[in-house]
């Protein structure tokens, strides 16, 4: 299997599972060669006469429940008569309980499914040896902790029980003291420390920009392998559409696929007949490719382990990565954050011009025909006509034409593209602290008020995603204010009726979107303005609970 000698998790696992029978709390990154860690020394312990379950291993997703599965095939493939069973939902549950009847050794499942079978009383634990928690924090995570408990109750007390994890979170501890015995812990790295072969990019963008500093990315790595982390399941499909109808080579991985549809994008990506994938953090679970080249997070995660799950992808077996983050300023405090948890350093990226990405795609281009493979054979008799047929060219005209037959294209696109500025954090601190002083739009722009606010988890790129999926065209969006129970944001004059009239009554989580001009108090007074509304119901909300406040203060006295 091109195994030359074991990694730092394997040196360490191999010869203290093969020994005597211990619990084990193993903490290692994605891609540090975890499944054989515990599947050899797993394997070599399974009795084969005794036809029954004697190993079970439990991870998140259907996707790693078959690539362990076949993994541990791979690692059995001379002990004769072992059999290797996963067990996950969205396959036939029928096939599945033949399969049990008819016997098996290893158990590899999802809790989900797992329980069904145990419910049908189609499965029996009692014979269990080992169990194998494999990517745990990921299973919490995902809501699994119920199911887990159910399964561990039904399986011997004296089995021996192997923890696996990226992170340690609070619910792997309460586990560990719930269902282990003394647990040894075996530590890769430091706890929760990110992979030193990978470098951790981010790019400060504004946020309307963030699409097309993704685009200059992948052009800039045009032998790019890579996985885009998207946050849900919308913008996940929405930046993959968007990316295919701009000619690249990409598709979308999420939850809202059949299961027959994640196989059939899976598998493609596997043969790298997709450069990129657009994925959520579950989708791409189990998706064991050694050599992705690029990482992207588009838009940092809210937890910090999710982003140490994204950068494992890369830099798997030894091998390099980057992890590339899109942020904008108000994901500066995130960064450090991350910063400190995984001990390193981000490097800050300026954005490649158009002229860096042409000159790139070209070199590129060049290497490639420089490298092409000649059949003669096959093409010996057609070449004597390609001769007479380009022999008024010299070869210096052929060479130009060839390159710009490939690369006009891109030379087009960003002749006339405007160029992306990365945001300097403290100019911008600087700018928003003097934007603060007055409630004056920009130049050219309108203030415009909204009824939903930090309270009801609105955040930015929520917001900026509501406005385009509303409002038909392209939106120049400005500064966007942030309050408790409301938000303002600015848009183009031209555009402000427009996206007043689309906004108003679409509704979110239940509730009707109310957006009107945003009018300043000093206004208000001075010119006789009225204020809209929405506006006048918060402040007057605002006024009674103070009101309220002050008469219970005067009771409570």
């Amino acid at each position: 299997m091109g195994y030359e000698s074991p990694m730092p998790v394997q040196e360490e696992v191999i010869p203290f599972l093969l020994g005597e029978d211990n619990d084990v709390i193993v903490l290692a990154q994605t891609g540090t060669g975890k499944t054989a860690a515990y599947g050899l020394p797993i394997l070599q312990k399974i009795n084969v006469d005794l036809v029954q379950p004697q190993a079970l291993v439990l991870c998140p997703t259907r996707e790693l429940c078959l690539q362990i599965a076949d993994d541990l095939n791979e690692y059995s493939k001379y002990i004769n008569r072992l059999h290797v069973l996963p067990v996950y939902g969205g396959s036939s549950i029928e096939s599945q309980i033949r399969s049990l009847k008819r016997g098996v050794h290893v158990v590899v499942a999802t809790p989900g499914r797992l329980l069904d079978l145990m419910n049908r009383k189609t499965v029996d634990l009692s014979t269990i040896h080992n169990v194998i928690m494999d990517e745990a924090d990921e299973m919490l995570n995902m809501g699994f902790s119920d199911s887990i408990n159910a399964i561990l109750a039904e399986v011997p007390p004296s089995r021996n029980m192997l923890l696996f994890s990226a992170t340690m979170p609070q619910g792997i501890a309460a586990i560990t003291k719930k269902y282990m015995n003394n647990p040894k812990e075996i530590v890769i790295g430091k706890k929760n420390e990110g992979n030193k072969n990978i470098r951790d990019v981010y790019y400060m963008v504004r946020a309307q920009d963030k699409y097309l500093a993704l685009k200059r990315i992948a052009d800039f790595y045009p032998n790019i392998y890579g996985i885009i982390f998207c946050r849900t399941r919308k913008e996940t499909q929405e930046i993959a559409d968007k990316l295919i109808q701009d000619g690249y080579n990409a598709d979308s991985l999420h939850g809202e696929l059949s299961q027959a549809q994640r196989d059939y994008v899976m598998q493609k990506f596997r043969l790298k007949n997709l450069q990129l994938l657009v994925a959520t953090d579950v989708a791409a679970r189990g998706l064991d490719v050694d050599d992705l080249t690029h990482v992207i997070n588009y838009g940092l995660p809210d937890d910090i382990e999710s982003y140490t799950h994204r950068r494992g992808r890369t830099g798997r077996a030894g091998k390099t990565g980057v992890s590339i983050s899109i942020c904008h300023v108000r994901e500066k405090g995130k960064i450090k954050e991350i910063e400190r948890v995984i001990n390193k350093k981000f490097e800050k990226g300026e954005m490649p011009t158009g002229k860096e990405i042409c000159a790139k795609q070209l070199f590129n281009l060049v290497d490639q025909i420089e490298k092409v493979k000649v059949n003669e054979e096959e093409i010996a008799e057609l070449m004597p006509q390609i001769y007479r047929k380009l022999e008024w060219l010299d070869k210096e005209d052929i060479i130009k034409r060839v390159v710009s037959l490939e690369f006009n294209r891109m030379i087009d696109y960003y002749k006339d593209a405007d160029e992306i500025e990365t945001v300097d954090e403290k100019a911008s601190r600087k700018e928003r602290r003097e934007k603060g002083n007055s409630h004056q739009a920009e130049e050219g722009f309108v203030r415009l008020f909204i009824n939903f606010g930090k309270t009801d988890h609105m955040n930015v790129n929520q917001l900026i995603e509501i406005i385009n999926h509303c409002v038909p065209g392209k939106v120049r969006i400005g500064r966007i204010d942030l309050m408790e129970k409301f938000s303002f944001f600015e848009v183009e004059e031209k555009d402000a009726r427009k996206v007043e009239k689309n906004m108003n009554g679409y509704e979110l989580e239940g509730r009707r979107i109310s957006v009107e001009p945003a009018q300043q108090k000093s206004e208000d007074k001075g010119k006789g303005r009225r204020k809209g509304t929405a506006q006048r119901r918060f402040e007057r909300s605002r006024s009674e609970r103070r009101q309220a406040k002050a008469s219970k203060s005067k009771r409570k006295n």
